[in-house]
């Protein structure tokens, strides 16, 4: 079995509570169990647990002070807090009266604010575990990072052990969106939606265009938009907003685009197969890892960078500028990058000039060709979690 050594650190100080969210799978429950491995712990998972304390929230309160004191010293564990909002009040009251930890666990926080539950005032951090990223792999033995193992099985970390991931990734889709969305009440149009999860797939990574979408659907622009809302807020997705300069009046400014939050899970969607590492949908499919790989650096580092692209109406277009533009890249799956490849980042560092041009390719050494560095994926891969990328 292989190991990952997860980045996200949990290190509370005295008297401070935090939030961690992150979609289904991602490993929540592991990682809670390897930092506090001796906290109690509740899963409002279990049924019957979610009911007893959803009809009397007070037995949070009743049991936690009949407990020693040496186990209310250890931060406690809330799993899928969100099936009990009200919990959330006597967790307020446990932690003001009481100097009480806690940490609250779940795979979204939709349902605690359209309930307008308690969410602490700013009392609680907000932490966010997202799938595995490459610096979490073994560096040395079998269980190095595998490429195209990881754009086909996903980077959920079942998933990408799995040896049968096309049923594993088929059944969690259909489970989120009868769990997260169905069953919360997210939503109360399940055929509509339904039909909106699989256009979607074919839309993702590129502009949004919310009337096809809904055309598809068979419901109104406004409504898509609600939905590409859900998604977000059960973080399932994240919208990428495009980057603009007041003078640039030939960049597009308003249509986002939309990146699922596991590169397997979009792959399950489109029915997408990548047998070598070459063609259009190995271009696609790492742009979206690197995607998810930015994303997740800018989590866990805590510099919360923004991550936006830059198209133009001539279509012109790089795929990611991070921050107000320091550093610019550009994803292609080619193993040669040529002249013609550079057009569209070389036109955005004339304009912008970003501290760092990059294009992430599948070559094997890295390159400089008038200030564009031309960076062999695993290369770029290992100089954002190193710290040379975004700073």
């Amino acid at each position: 079995m292989v190991e990952f050594q997860r980045l996200l650190s949990l290190d509370l100080p005295a008297r401070q509570s935090a939030f961690l969210w992150g979609a289904r799978k991602t490993g929540k429950s592991t990682l809670l169990k390897a930092a506090f491995p001796k906290s109690i712990t509740y899963d409002f998972l279990r049924t019957d647990l979610a009911l007893d304390f959803g009809a009397r929230p007070a037995l949070l309160r009743e049991q936690l002070l009949a407990r020693p004191a040496a186990d209310l010293a250890r931060p406690i564990i809330l799993d899928e807090v969100q099936k009990v909002p009200a919990l959330l009040d006597e967790v307020h009251w446990l932690i003001e009266n009481r100097g009480l930890r806690f940490v609250l666990c779940g795979s979204s926080a939709r349902k605690l604010k359209r309930g307008r539950a308690n969410l602490l005032g700013g009392r609680a951090w907000r932490y966010e575990l997202f799938p595995l990223v490459t610096a979490e792999f073994p560096t040395r033995g079998s269980g190095q990072f595998d490429l195209l193992r990881a754009l086909n099985h996903g980077l959920i970390p079942a998933h990408y052990l799995s040896s049968n991931p096309r049923k594993s990734l088929d059944a969690y889709v259909r489970d989120y969106l009868k769990e997260e969305v169905f069953a919360e009440g997210l939503t109360r149009n399940i055929s509509a939606f339904s039909r909106f999860f699989e256009a979607m797939g074919f839309s993702h990574g590129e502009l949004l265009n919310h009337a096809n979408i809904a055309r598809d659907c068979g419901v109104d622009a406004k409504t898509v938009k609600e939905y590409f809302q859900i998604l977000c807020d059960t973080l399932l997705g994240q919208l990428v907003l495009p980057y603009k300069k007041r003078q640039e009046r030939q960049v597009i400014s308003k249509a986002p685009k939309f990146y699922l939050f596991d590169v397997g899970v979009a792959g399950a969607l489109t029915k997408r197969r990548i047998a070598e590492p070459r063609g259009e949908l190995f271009g696609r499919a790492l742009e979206h890892l690197v995607f998810m790989e930015l994303a997740a650096h800018a989590s866990y580092s805590e510099l919360g960078y923004d991550i936006r692209f830059w198209r133009t109406k001539a279509g012109a277009e790089v795929d990611f500028v991070v921050g107000a533009g320091e550093v610019a890249i550009e994803v292609k799956g080619t193993a040669r990058v040529d002249d013609r490849d550079m057009r569209s980042i070389r036109a955005f560092a004339e304009i912008h000039k970003p501290r760092l041009a990059i294009i992430v390719c599948n070559e094997s050494e890295e390159r400089v060709v008038r200030d564009i560095r031309i960076m062999p994926w695993r290369r770029f891969l290992e100089r954002l979690w190193g710290g040379g990328v975004v700073t």
